[in-house]
């Protein structure tokens, strides 16, 4: 595979050549592909912690288990300051 960068990315990638961390454009391409991965991993997670996130809260709202929005504001207030009056 070949790829032809637009010169922004060129000018990064000299960057980094000059700073000395890498040894070639190959090193500079391949450490940002892993941060890609790891970014993609991240997201994934935090994806995956709000569905089900969202499946407590809908599971709980069907067996009528729920707050009324300004009572749920009151609460999470009031325990943040218990939490961080310290």
């Amino acid at each position: 595979m070949q790829v032809i960068l637009p010169p922004e990315l060129e000018l990064i990638v000299s960057r980094q050549l000059t700073s000395g961390k890498y040894l070639d454009e190959i090193a500079v391409i391949r450490a940002a592909i892993e941060l890609l991965e790891q970014q993609e991993d991240i997201y994934q997670g935090k994806l995956g912690e709000l569905r089900q996130a969202a499946q407590i809260g809908l599971d709980a709202s069907q067996r009528g288990e729920v707050v009324e929005g300004n009572i749920a504001i009151e609460q999470i207030r009031a325990n943040l300051k218990s939490r961080y009056s310290k």
